[in-house]
């Protein structure tokens, strides 16, 4: 497998990063996942908006425009014999001095690796969530940004995967539930599609916001809504949203078997569609 590191493109055996980057000793950096269909890069250009105002926030410089770096993925992409899958970049602040100063940390690291998936679309997954102990802070800034200091979310899908399920779900201080380890989460309410506000600690996640475009293209009503976890067991439906899979349905929370909807099926007929669109070559 070939990597993109700061230019060049080399064997992924070949590829070296500093014991000292920042990134890998204090999580200074930030990432994008992102889905690779028919060879390109989807929704590329409302990753590269979020990854800048976090490096904006985080007051560091990425070492590419927008527009040669997409082509730099894209020959990636084709180097590796990629139609499907996932693209990843990570920016690091680069090597600074011993301590948690930034200073003189002024050489940023950004890699670009590609990665297969195995689901093609066709048969959405289903997951099952377990409710996590582990809690999000209310008002945080971090939480607006994609940082690579992802610890909390690490612990809680440790803790889903010991209890056989897929997913975890993540609940602020306030008890509040607000997304899940590695998707944000959607809820059903009579015919009302509604998701955690983004003030509750969620990540404003690219698919999520796609999936405000589609509900407006379907006329389906979509807003923000704050939830508590036992208020979810009166739902019609839970599903969640990822670059990776789109949109996944979830069968069952802490045990509890959910309903499933229609109006889940719909919105990933419509995903599909607006992959391909504009996807297409």
């Amino acid at each position: 497998m070939i990597i993109f590191l700061n230019g060049e493109f080399v064997p992924e055996a070949e590829a070296k990063v500093s014991v000292s980057d920042r990134s890998f000793l204090y999580g200074d950096g930030l990432f994008e996942t992102m889905r690779v269909h028919n060879g390109k890069v989807f929704r590329w250009a409302h990753h590269w908006e979020r990854l800048s105002l976090g490096a904006g926030a985080l007051k560091m410089a990425i070492p590419f425009v927008s527009t040669a770096l997409l082509s730099q993925a894209e020959e990636l992409i084709q180097r590796n014999g990629m139609r499907e899958g996932v693209l990843r970049l990570h920016l690091s602040r680069g090597v600074g001095t011993r301590g948690y100063s930034p200073r003189g940390a002024d050489k940023p690291v950004l890699i670009l690796t590609t990665h297969p998936v195995t689901n093609d679309f066709k048969v959405p997954p289903r997951w099952q969530l377990a409710t996590s102990s582990h809690r999000l802070p209310i008002g945080s800034p971090l939480t607006q940004y994609k940082h690579a200091n992802r610890l909390l979310h690490v612990l809680a899908k440790q803790e889903a995967q010991e209890q056989g399920a897929d997913e975890a779900m993540l609940l602020n201080t306030a008890g509040e539930v607000v997304e899940a380890a590695s998707a944000n989460l959607f809820f059903i309410q009579a015919n009302h599609i509604c998701t955690p506000p983004l003030v509750s600690g969620a990540l404003g996640g690219v698919t999520r916001s796609l999936v405000f475009e589609l509900c407006r293209e379907l006329d389906f009503d979509c807003q923000e809504r704050s939830v508590f976890p036992e208020q979810l067991r009166e739902c019609r439906g839970i599903f969640l949203t990822l670059s990776t899979l789109g949109i996944v349905e979830a069968t069952h929370l802490d045990g509890f078997a959910l309903p499933t909807s229609s109006l889940v099926k719909a919105l990933q007929d419509v995903y599909r569609e607006v992959l391909e669109r504009e996807t297409r070559s």
